[in-house]
Order: structure tokens, then C-alpha cells, then sequence
């Protein structure tokens, strides 16, 4: 008799046909992937039982390529080759990064940074596809076939372009990718399920190259994003510049005076400065101009704004979801950065709740990811009985007239979602219009950054105000954001997949928070200016348009009092004053009743001449 392989639903029918589901942890300074097996997830090691990979790509004159530990040890040797902390420039443009401190040749190329290197120009997405090949590479040996998809994690501060720069390493590399996840989201992931505790949570992530902070609550296995923040260019590489630094200016030295493969020497023996500072009070190290000493409270002193960075992000994500720290169940700690200990204790300090590092903070954001990935290509057991809801980082929106933004999606809304907006033509007869994507927290588009831009063509030449534009934005699970605009009664659309250049740069991307709070009111006074002034306009050209049509409806001296009152609005409209720009609006209208009243009789008049009584009966 013939035996029926009987399974739940939502659970693999054959355990000997499991998809390949894995999770990846593109770091800064370390990369790692892992993935479930038997219900557990564990990162995968290489031949060497490593799991971590170092973040480090070699270029040679042969065009091949060396990855990991071994460039890092050729750093020294060949320093403008080997290319480390690349995660910072992805989708980023060269006005964006600080090459004062690096070595590598920056050339100008497309918008991107792009480093000259011995086989050529190599950019970040270039860099960043070979790690992420070598990781796939290691699964798939480990596993024993090709991998089926990826849920890739990024710093929950990328913006859109730097997000569909690490989908385009991935695609680069051959990897289905699944969804991007936000870092500190994958490790509450991996803590939630591990503890299987409910409430309300706070992820300090501090990698190597990036700074996150997430507000998540825990409840009946939903993970729910409430807020988040950071900076996508602070991390431990830059704890290790601070060393530098304090050690350079006590040898009257300077950075811009060191070769390449010096400073690669001093930038290294920080590091390791700071590793043994973790478990010891004082250091010392042998180094290029002698033995270097440092202390734990030096340490903490030289650094101490960087920390002082990350508690005001910390603060502020409190802030945006009206969160008490007394509120929180605890703090979970993420990335190896976190291990120093001035870190914990202002943690602890500055929330006084309990602070979760059990899991090791190198490896819990790959294990998130994969528990996600596995999750989403169908093998969910019975303890994998919950949802995932993240949020967006800055608002999104469009240009209206007068250069001001209606924001569409607001900051720390949840994805994926899709919202939509009806908007109007300014002038009679209009054909065509152009749409402007922005983001950013203020209200004129000066003050925040162009996204994108498209055309909608093939208008009906309506009267101004009688057109209905729907314009739509959807952000898909990745954060990634496509728009698409509509005339409702000709159905004439047009839409753009959103992919700028090069994303926002860290110190804009705080500068944009920090405006829109410090200058909410004059951004207020300023909306409400520019909002007067485009009615203005409007009636401007309405009444001039009506005058050239029917001025015979009207006596010399009514025409003159129609156009002292528009003279009038037009001296307003170009202050600062937008009271008195609106009184000078409705004087307008006022002085304008009658002849719009002689317009209507007139053009009903013209309607009904020649027709019969009857006629208009039936």
C-alpha cells in the first residue's frame, strides 16, 4: 500500500525538498550569512570555521580578486588596492564623503564614488557583489545547491538610493533577493523569537561603519517598527580614527603628512587598541613612531561626543513614537562596536531597563535575516507564527506650486504602503504636468532632496482646476519607492521607479530631522506665504482672462476699480505679508462680484437665445 506524505499548512510537504533560505549581514567591517536548519538558524563558517568575513576586497593587475583576512593583512603592502569600510559610499555621491582620511584614488564616474584600482574603476556596488558572491558561494557549498532567495539587511537609515544600490550588488552577485531588512529590525527578530517576551523594545545597533536605533513593540508574534534614526556614516572605524588622532597629535603628527600604508598601520593598531580596552583598564602597543599607551578613561574622553551622537538618535526615536524610556522592556544591543563598555553603561544609565547583548552582536542580525528569509519562501513551523511591519526613515512627497511639498507618506510609516492624492492644472488649457519627487522633513523643496522626476503628457485642455490627477506612491517591503500620476477622466498615466544617483548624505540626512523641528514654525509661516501667493496668481490670471473676454460688460471706471484692486494684489503678493495678501485676495473677489454676476447673465442669455419656451420644457 502506497503511504501520503501528509504535512501542516504553510509547512514543506517533502523535508528533503526545503528551499535554500538564507540571510545575509552586509557589514561594514564584517559579513556573514546563516540560515535555518531543523528550526534553528546559525551562521554558516568557511573552510576555516570562521563565520565572520571581513568586508575587504583586493584588486590585482590580473583582474582577480582576493577577499577577507588575507587583504587585510596585504593592506600595509598594497594600500590603494585593498578597499575596506566600502559599505559607507554605497549609493552615495562624491560630494557626500570625506576623502581626507582615505587613501584610495577617488575618480568622478557616473555620480558615484568610484575608487581607481589596478584592474580599473571599481565602485561600491562592484566591492560590495564580490563579498556578497563569496558568502553565496559558501552556502551553497554548505548546503548543496543553489541558494533559492536572500533577505539582505541594510542599516535602517539607507535611504532609497543607497537601498537599490545593495539590491543591485545582490542581482550583481546572482542572488534572489527576498527583501532588505532593516538591521536593527533582523536582531529584534532574532531576540524576539529567541525570548518570546512581548512589549516594547529599543535596538542600539553600532556596527563598524553604521548607526541605528529602532523602537519596536513585541505583541502576539507581531514585530511592529514604531520609529527609527541613526547615521549611515558613524560607527567603530570611526571610534578608531579618534585613537589616531589623540596619538597623532601627541608625536606632532598629522594624518595628511602619512603615507597610505601608515596610516593604515595606525588605523589598525587603534583597532586593536580598542578590542583590548574591552576587558582591560590600560594598553600598550608597539606602533610606527614607538610604543603608544592609551587608557580606558582617555579613551571614553576622546570619544565621548561620538557616543553623545548616538544618545541624541536614541532620544529622538523615543520621541517620534511618544515612548518614556520607564515604558521600555529592554534594550537589545547590536554590533560588535557595542562591546565597549562606555556603551552599555550609558545605556543603562540613560533608560534604566534591562539590556539584552546575550546574543552574540556579530551574528544576531544574520540569524534575524535568516529566520525572515526562511519565513518568506514558505517553511514556516509551528513556532514561526508571526508578522513583520517596518517603517520608512524620512517623509516622501511632491512639489506643488509655489515650491512647497505635500508630503504623501510621513517618516516612520509603516511598509509596504501605498497612498494616493488628488491634484489640479494652475492654468486654463494645460496639457501637461510635471511632477517632482522629493524627500526630507521641511516644507520648501529647497530644504530637501530631489528624488525624482517624470512628465505627464496628454492632459484634456480643461479650465484651471478642472483636471483630477491622482498621484500615487507605493513603497514595496524594501523601502523602495515607485510613483505613478493619473488624469481620472481621460486616463492618460504616466509613472517612474524611483532611483536617484546617489542617496542622501549622513550629516543631511540629521541636518533634515534637525530643521524640521528648529524651523517648524517659519516653515509654517513660510507655507502659508507661498500658499497666498499661488492663489494670488490665480485669481490674477482668472480676472485678466475674464477682462480680455467680456471688459465691455463693464463701465470705465468699474474697469478702473478692477484693476487698481489687482495692481494692489499684485504690489502684496510679491512681500512677505500673506495676511495682507489674503484681505487683498477677497477685495479682489469683492470688487469682481458684479461683473461675474454680468458674465453669468450674459452667457445664459447667449444659452437660451433662439429657443422656445417648450423647448426648454422638455
Amino acid at each position: 500500500m502506497a503511504l501520503l506524505q501528509i504535512s501542516e499548512p504553510g509547512e514543506s510537504p517533502d523535508p528533503h525538498q526545503l528551499k535554500r533560505a538564507v540571510g545575509i549581514d552586509l557589514g561594514t567591517t564584517h559579513s556573514l550569512i546563516a540560515t535555518v536548519r531543523s528550526g534553528i538558524a546559525q551562521c554558516l563558517s568557511d573552510h576555516d570555521g570562521e563565520v565572520l568575513l571581513p568586508s575587504a576586497v583586493q584588486y590585482h593587475k590580473d583582474f582577480t580578486v582576493s577577499l577577507g583576512r588575507k587583504v587585510i593583512e596585504r593592506r600595509s603592502i598594497d594600500p590603494l588596492n585593498c578597499l575596506l569600510s566600502f559599505k559607507r559610499w554605497m549609493g552615495r555621491g562624491h560630494k557626500d564623503v570625506d576623502r581626507s582620511a582615505s587613501p584610495y584614488r577617488f575618480i568622478e564616474r557616473d555620480g558615484l564614488v568610484t575608487i581607481e584600482t589596478a584592474a580599473g574603476p571599481k565602485t561600491a556596488v562592484e566591492m560590495s557583489a564580490e563579498v556578497l558572491r563569496a558568502l553565496a558561494l559558501r552556502a551553497q557549498e554548505s548546503l548543496g545547491g543553489e541558494l533559492d532567495g536572500a533577505v539582505i539587511t541594510v542599516p535602517a537609515y539607507f535611504d532609497d538610493a543607497q537601498r537599490q544600490a545593495t539590491k543591485d550588488a545582490a542581482t550583481l552577485a546572482g542572488i534572489k533577493v527576498l527583501r532588505l531588512l532593516n538591521e536593527p529590525t533582523a536582531a529584534a527578530i532574532a531576540y524576539g523569537l529567541d525570548q518570546g517576551e512581548e512589549g516594547l523594545f529599543l535596538v542600539y545597533d553600532l556596527g563598524g561603519g553604521t548607526f541605528d536605533v529602532s523602537l519596536l513593540r513585541f505583541s502576539r508574534g507581531v514585530f511592529e517598527v514604531l520609529s527609527t534614526g541613526g547615521d549611515s556614516a558613524l560607527g567603530g572605524d570611526d571610534f578608531d580614527a579618534r585613537i589616531v588622532q589623540a596619538w597623532l597629535s601627541d608625536a606632532g603628527l598629522s594624518m595628511d603628512t602619512l603615507e597610505p600604508s601608515q596610516r593604515h598601520q595606525w588605523l589598525m593598531l587603534a583597532k586593536q587598541a580598542k578590542e583590548q580596552l574591552t576587558e582591560q583598564e590600560a594598553v600598550s602597543l608597539e606602533g610606527p613612531a614607538g610604543i603608544q599607551y592609551l587608557d580606558r578613561s582617555r579613551f571614553e574622553s576622546i570619544t565621548k561626543s561620538l557616543l553623545d551622537k548616538t544618545l541624541v538618535v536614541l532620544r529622538r526615536a523615543l520621541r517620534d513614537a511618544s515612548v518614556d524610556p520607564g515604558e521600555l522592556s529592554a534594550a537589545i544591543l547590536v554590533g560588535g562596536a557595542t562591546r565597549m563598555p562606555q556603551i552599555r553603561r550609558a545605556i543603562e544609565s540613560l533608560l534604566e531597563c534591562p539590556v539584552y547583548s546575550h546574543l552574540n552582536p556579530d551574528e544576531v542580525v544574520a540569524i534575524g535575516a535568516a529566520l525572515q528569509a526562511n519565513l518568506l519562501l514558505g517553511q514556516r513551523s509551528a513556532s514561526d507564527d508571526w508578522l513583520l511591519l517596518d517603517v520608512i526613515p524620512l517623509s516622501l512627497g511632491i512639489e506643488t506650486m509655489g515650491g512647497l511639498i505635500e508630503k504623501i507618506i510621513p517618516r516612520n510609516t509603516t511598509i509596504p504602503v501605498s497612498r494616493a492624492q488628488e491634484f489640479t492644472t494652475f492654468k486654463d488649457g494645460q496639457t501637461a504636468m510635471s511632477l517632482h519627487v522629493v524627500q526630507g522633513e521641511r516644507e520648501l523643496v529647497t530644504d530637501c532632496r530631489s528624488l525624482a522626476r517624470f512628465e505627464l503628457r496628454g492632459l484634456p485642455p480643461l479650465s484651471a482646476g478642472a483636471a483630477r490627477i491622482r498621484v500615487n506612491f507605493q513603497v514595496d517591503a524594501d523601502g523602495l519607492l515607485s510613483v505613478s500620476a493619473q488624469e481620472l477622466s481621460s486616463g492618460v498615466h504616466a509613472s517612474t521607479v524611483v532611483k536617484p544617483s546617489y542617496g542622501l548624505g549622513d550629516e543631511e540626512i540629521t541636518r533634515m530631522l534637525r530643521d524640521g523641528v528648529d524651523h517648524a514654525n517659519l516653515d509654517m509661516q513660510l507655507r502659508a506665504l507661498k500658499e497666498q501667493q499661488v492663489e494670488a496668481d490665480r485669481m490674477l490670471l482668472a480676472v485678466e482672462a475674464a477682462l480680455e473676454a467680456d471688459a465691455s460688460l463693464l463701465s470705465a471706471e468699474e474697469q478702473h476699480a478692477i484693476r487698481c484692486a489687482m495692481d494692489r494684489l499684485r504690489s502684496l503678493a510679491a512681500q512677505s505679508d500673506h495676511h495682507a495678501i489674503r484681505h487683498a485676495i477677497h477685495a479682489l473677489s469683492h470688487q469682481t462680484d458684479n461683473f461675474a454676476s454680468l458674465r453669468m447673465n450674459r452667457a445664459v442669455s447667449q444659452a437660451l437665445s433662439g429657443r422656445r419656451v417648450d423647448e426648454l420644457a422638455s
